[in-house]
């Protein structure tokens, strides 16, 4: 299980062969790295398989390889486009992924990538950003002028890159930490992080294309990949509200809405998880929640209807079909601006 989706396995993975198994997208959201927290948000899961499986689609038929089999309805594996209803589950091919050992103080992918074999989750994630908003990590990381923009220092608000910049996070650590590229090297075993950047472009620009054609503007992302008998598929789930962020109309439409409503209204939870994972920086622990303090509060009822409806109105948008019942997305896009 991830923080929120269930993870079934049919057919375990081999060091040869793939396997096969199921997503089923729970209603559940995590900020902040957090995991599950304490509230739902009604058919959010449906939302994101339904964004998920319809990505896919369009990226298979574009040639890019995937690990997606289809969507689950009453049993039966069967494409987004030959039902009516929203699924919750998602049909997927399956790869091997080995335990990720801490051992003097770090990671060990050596034994990782060992016991992985030529069948395995690549333990990186692949960003991919549009834009860069005023807080971006890369900011602080990155110049201007390294992601081809002229000007000595970085612009105040959102800037639009140039071109799509693509970096490279670990996946199975405790905290998320962006990689040089030696590093990613490493990590990503037999799989090169030219094939890697090169099908992360290719997913962005299939993404980009679909929210540009329904009046949507895709901003940042990112992908999971497999590697199998020599082969980079790309693997998880694409170009949903959850992985990528979108906008319409330079209003936000993604979990950063539910990011933005804590930093505003829980300023001392958000606070104190920024202040544990500073402070096991370094060290050997993992367990930064149990030095937070506080929990985050639940969300009041308002707000999670809201964020029901911008969820299930940008599905329909995005997949071009109303599968869900809820509102016009500018109507659901002005009432979550409001949370912000």
């Amino acid at each position: 299980m991830t923080s929120v989706k269930e993870f079934r396995v049919e057919q375990p993975a081999t060091p040869d062969e793939l396997g096969r198994g199921r997503f089923v997208f729970t209603d559940a959201y995590s900020i902040f790295d957090w995991g599950r927290m304490p509230d739902t948000i009604p058919e959010k899961g449906r939302s994101l398989c339904t964004m998920g499986a319809h990505n896919f689609s369009l990226l298979e038929a574009e040639g890019i390889p995937t690990h997606y089999r289809g969507i689950v309805v009453d049993g039966s594996v069967v494409d987004l486009a030959d039902t009516d209803e929203p699924p919750r589950e998602m049909a997927i091919d399956l790869a091997q992924v080995p335990d990720l050992p801490i051992q003097n103080g770090g990671y060990d992918y050596g034994t990782f990538h060992a016991d992985a074999g030529d069948n395995y989750l690549i333990p990186l994630e692949i960003v991919f950003r549009n834009t860069v908003p005023m807080g971006s990590s890369l900011r602080s990381r990155r110049d201007p002028q390294d992601v081809g923009l002229d000007a000595a220092e970085w612009p105040d608000g959102s800037v639009r890159l140039p071109e799509p910049v693509v970096e490279f996070s670990t996946k199975f650590e405790e905290q998320d930490r962006y990689l040089t590229s030696d590093e990613a090297d490493a990590i990503a075993g037999r799989a090169t992080l030219d094939e890697l950047a090169a099908l992360a472009r290719e997913v962005n620009r299939v993404v980009t294309e679909r929210a540009q054609e329904v009046g949507l503007t895709h901003e940042d992302g990112k992908i999971e990949c497999l590697y199998h008998d020599g082969e980079v598929r790309v693997a998880d789930v694409v170009g949903t509200f959850d992985e990528n962020r979108f906008s319409y109309r330079g209003h936000e439409i993604s979990k950063e809405v539910l990011r933005q409503y804590h930093k505003r209204t829980q300023p001392e939870w958000v606070a104190a998880v920024s202040a544990a994972k500073q402070e096991i920086e370094g060290t050997d622990r993992t367990d930064w929640r149990a030095l937070c303090g506080p929990d985050p509060e639940p969300l009041g009822a308002d707000v999670v209807a809201t964020a029901s409806d911008l969820y299930t109105a940008g599905a329909n948008a995005y997949v071009g079909r109303e599968l869900f019942d809820a509102s016009e997305l500018s109507a659901a896009v002005e009432a979550a601006s409001e949370l912000a």
